[in-house]
């Protein structure tokens, strides 16, 4: 538990995420975490093996298009995409995309308990996980799922964010997912708030944990999985004018930590460019790049066929379409099979930063993806799988990569492994990295497509929908004082 005094102190800064984020304890301690998570483990069983794609139950191969469909028709489909775009080195390929058209919900459910905003967490296990069981949202649901096309059970929580006089909304955006993966998919990110003297029973695979818990875990490779990272990506906190080298120095919060709460709190003034600047830049690439897409029958994309029960690349690069059989005790449905994208390993997603005008910024890439909902989304400033360039010239290589994998270990601020989506993805995971270049390193004038941003201009963007990507989105929440 915190001692009074210091939920004081948090409280007078006057924002009760930012409290949140501070507070390291809450009504349950770390250890307490520790041994809810490994019981949850140790109280279901969950098993995952790898399938035949043309051999899953409950999914077909069509006759005359090759395209995966469920025989209910609903869940998603795998089909081919034939792109056609003036942005990057390719100007067209070919490849299978996701498609699922319906909007799920991701969602936390909070409530403030001893003074502090907490968060109701769920320990989720998706097939693709590497360890399986990860921290996901509170609800976290595709609408086939939460309409049990499936014949199973509701997901528990649905009726808090179905009903709208059961919370008040916190944030609520509606979201996209990988647009390399996904033909124009996105989720709602919804966090809501439960009135505080409300006893809502908590089930055994839920857990109320603070957002500085939350932070504690994203430390720690493959905890929190992407779902919830894509939803606290959504949260900012409110400019305060205060001295915060007196508040980190009484939270002990590192050098680092401080410059990201100034940047969180940075008036516009201090910008390398105004907000409004940002959104001409951003709109202005929107009218000189262009993405066209068109779906294809599976089996007639270039490039691409069904060999050894896998969809494969034919030179073994990007990704392949697998299939897998499940067991999950703790799911609303205990057995299923389904086809899953198995990418290709070792991606980086990272953002560069630097102090500019006595602020840190961070270097945002504008990224055309073909299952982008509006061509462009903000990325990262390097997205990219190393193996993918495998002969190619060096020249190919994405900007800032030298500056990302050639970083000193003093430069680097953030290192994790993180887990793509399991419910999609096989084992995918991506080493997360944010690397602070010294002051004096001068990089000279960004191509045209880059640019330098606050951390407070990045969460005012994230407010709506549609301006940063899921890999910005994941690598954000994991930017904890």
């Amino acid at each position: 538990m915190m001692d009074n005094s210091r939920i004081d102190f948090l409280n007078s800064l006057r924002d009760e995420f930012l409290t949140s984020a501070l507070s390291n304890d809450g009504i349950n301690t770390m250890e307490d975490y520790a041994r809810w998570f490994a019981g949850r483990n140790q109280a279901n069983e969950y098993e995952v093996r790898k399938i035949p794609v043309d051999r899953i139950d409950g999914w077909r191969i069509e006759d005359g298009t090759g395209n995966i469909t469920h025989k209910s028709g609903k869940f998603f489909s795998i089909q081919g995409l034939r792109i056609t775009t003036n942005f990057g080195n390719t100007p067209q390929w070919d490849q299978p995309i996701i498609n699922q058209p319906e909007i799920g919900i991701l969602g936390f459910i909070t409530q403030k308990k001893d003074g502090v905003l907490h968060f109701l967490v769920q320990g989720k296990m998706e097939p693709g996980n590497v360890n399986l069981l990860q921290i996901s949202p509170t609800l976290q649901a595709t609408k086939s799922n939460y309409t049990t096309v499936h014949g199973g059970k509701k997901p528990a929580y649905l009726e808090y964010f179905l009903d709208n006089r059961r919370a008040d909304i916190v944030t609520d955006q509606l979201q996209s997912e990988q647009g390399s993966r996904f033909l124009r998919k996105r989720n709602r990110n919804i966090i809501i708030r439960i009135r505080d003297d409300e006893n809502i029973e908590v089930l055994p695979d839920f857990f109320w944990l603070t957002l500085g818990q939350i932070a504690a875990l994203l430390r720690q490779d493959n905890i929190v999985n992407m779902d919830s990272r894509t939803v606290l990506s959504n949260i900012g906190f409110r400019p305060v004018e205060t001295d915060w080298s007196r508040v980190c120095a009484e939270l002990g919060i590192a050098p680092f930590g401080q410059r990201l709460l100034e940047s969180y709190c940075a008036p516009d003034a201090q910008a390398e460019t105004r907000f409004e600047g940002i959104l001409s830049w951003f709109t202005n690439l929107k009218t000189l790049y262009e993405v066209h897409t068109q779906l294809m029958p599976l089996n007639q994309i270039r490039g691409w066929r069904l060999a050894d029960g896998e969809v494969r690349h034919e030179n073994g690069k990007y990704f392949s379409v697998i299939g897998v059989s499940v067991r999950a005790s703790s799911r609303e449905v205990s057995s299923w099979e389904q086809p899953l994208i198995e990418s290709a390993r070792g991606g980086v997603i990272a953002f560069v930063c630097q102090m500019k005008n006595g602020v840190l910024h961070f270097i945002v890439q504008a990224r055309v993806e073909p299952g982008n909902f509006d061509i462009i989304e903000l990325a990262p400033t390097l997205q990219f799988t190393p193996t993918n360039y495998e002969g190619a010239d060096k020249r190919a290589l994405p900007p800032f990569h030298d500056l990302v994998v050639n970083a000193r270990p003093e430069q680097i601020r953030v290192d994790q492994l993180q887990s793509e989506e399991g419910g999609r993805f096989y084992h995918d995971q991506n080493r997360y990295q944010v690397v602070e270049l010294p002051e004096d390193l001068e990089l000279g004038e960004l191509p045209e497509n880059y640019a330098w941003m606050t951390l407070n201009q990045i969460k005012r963007l994230i407010r709506f929908n549609n301006y940063f990507n899921i890999e910005a989105r994941g690598l954000l929440s994991c930017l904890n004082p």
